[in-house]
């Protein structure tokens, strides 16, 4: 179905990318599929040493004298399934489906972050109808893990002045900024000891149903971290119970708001009931504060075989876990003064797991700001400090400062204004854009983002309007067609 919408050639290669699979760090099917794309239409193709793409077209008629202008997007896509959901990203495709006015995937993330800008970038190289200057399409490689493309950009490999930027995710806005971003992981070892000889009964207790999403876009809308609202319950009623910790783990992205949280835990089997009335209560909590939030939020216990489990954690280190991962920060530190709305600085506390002896904790710190950003890197040592914990800091990139006498805002501002008779807003997103780091290897280069409007990406809800698609390539066809104004 997805082929039969408009406009044509941009659904229909989407529809293609949604048949290759392409998580990132595993883009070689979808890499082999762009440069096949190249060579059959005679397009100009370039890898570079980190697996980028550069395409290249020449003017069509008349319009050999435009300035060049680069089209950007990312090849690879955030993996995520529903619970239950039989999917492995590494062969089956995504299935795509059309509800009403919304494209959306069964059980899985969709893949239109950034799958349907990178189908429009290669669909104008094909379309006969689009006017054009001289074209350069970049591709990059594993953006949602890190922007390792980005990161490995060289200068001088684009000719173009200006480039837009595919990624944004609202129609209707015009992206001239974003955050900046810094990995930060907390890593301490633990130790165990032999299961309590009294401890009889061994339970998973699940805390699901949470809607997640990307912990940039979606950090400010008060949904739940899976991985805190677990933290919190072990703390407020580690007292109450003599259990003992096995396993704790939660999240799979550090760039997603967690779904998902489990913890392994054994105690007394008499003490079954009272730790039954504790879910109960605390299932109760959770519905009063984030029911309007987050109304499908369970949390439940299941009994494993005790067999299964030879060990725990001590006492020390089960209370260490639990007040570290209870204590850490998460979500909006501080609103911008200056942009109305806009987030300037959050963290989010994306993974925990327990493997090889040692718990691991991965947060993604994001700030229009970065001395802000540092603040927030700073409370995180002092943290890891108090319980001796070791910490790594990595993938920092500065944000995109924005450029509101940018030429092509102001191209696109009156193309979207002429097409549509309405005013595009200009806004600065709190995600990370690749854009801030182009900045590094071309300093000079006049950029902005765009996009059609995608819900909930990062998670198994993301959808893309589809006619926000068709206003999104208007809108891109236009400014090609009028480059000739950017002179």
């Amino acid at each position: 179905m997805l082929s039969t919408l408009t406009p044509k050639f941009v659904w229909q290669i989407f529809n293609d990318i949604c048949k290759i699979p392409h998580p990132s760090h595993h883009e070689q099917m979808i890499t082999k599929y762009i440069v096949d794309f190249a060579n059959t239409h005679g397009i100009d193709c370039k890898l570079d040493k980190v697996g980028n793409i550069l395409l290249s077209k020449p003017a069509t008629k008349g319009m050999e004298e435009c300035p060049s202008i680069a089209l950007q997007a990312h090849m690879d896509m955030v993996p995520q399934k529903n619970e239950g959901t039989s999917h492995d990203f590494l062969t089956d495709p995504i299935q795509a489906y059309v509800d009403g006015e919304w494209v959306k995937a069964k059980g899985t993330t969709l893949g239109a972050d950034n799958g349907v800008g990178l189908a429009s970038a290669l669909a104008v190289l094909i379309d006969p109808a689009v006017e054009h200057g001289p074209i350069e399409v970049l591709i990059t490689v594993s953006e949602e893990t890190g922007m390792h493309g980005a990161f490995g950009l060289q200068p001088n490999w684009l000719k173009s002045h200006y480039l837009i930027n595919t990624d944004s995710e609202d129609e209707g806005e015009i992206f001239t900024g974003c955050a900046g971003g810094v990995d930060f992981t907390t890593t301490f070892a633990v130790t165990y000891a032999v299961m309590p000889e009294k401890h009889d009964c061994y339970m998973n207790i699940s805390l699901k149903g949470l809607k997640g999403g990307h912990s940039g876009c979606d950090i400010h809308l008060g949904r739940g971290n899976a991985i805190k609202l677990m933290a919190r319950f072990l703390a407020q009623y580690a007292q109450d119970i003599s259990f003992r910790l096995a396993d704790i783990k939660g999240g799979s992205l550090r760039n997603a708001i967690p779904r998902e949280a489990f913890i392994e835990i054994t105690l007394n089997k008499q003490d079954l009931p009272k730790l039954e009335a504790m879910v109960k209560q605390y299932q109760t909590i959770l519905h009063n504060e984030l029911g309007h939030v987050e109304p499908a939020i369970e949390i439940t216990l299941s009994e494993v075989e005790s067999n299964k489990v030879k060990r725990v954690l001590t006492t020390e280190h089960q209370n260490k876990i639990i007040s570290w991962l209870n204590s850490a920060p998460n979500g909006v530190v501080r609103m911008s003064n200056q942009l109305h709305g806009v987030v300037e600085t959050s963290l989010n506390l994306g993974i925990v797991s327990i493997e090889d002896n040692q718990l691991n904790v991965h947060f993604l710190i994001r700030s229009q700001v970065d001395s802000a950003k540092d603040a927030v890197v700073s409370t995180l040592i002092s943290l890891s400090q108090l319980v001796n914990a070791n910490y790594e800091i990595s993938g920092g990139y500065s944000g995109w400062e924005p450029n509101l006498d940018s030429q092509l805002l102001k191209l696109a501002k009156d193309k979207y204004h002429e097409i549509f008779s309405q005013q595009a807003k200009i806004m600065v997103i709190h995600a990370g854009l690749e854009c801030g780091l182009f900045k590094q290897s071309y300093p000079n280069m006049d950029m902005i983002s765009i996009g059609p409007t995608i819900v909930s990406p990062h998670s198994p809800d993301e959808k893309v309007n589809i006619q926000s698609v068709y206003r999104y390539w208007e809108l891109l066809i236009a400014i090609l067609k009028s480059a000739n104004h950017l002179k």
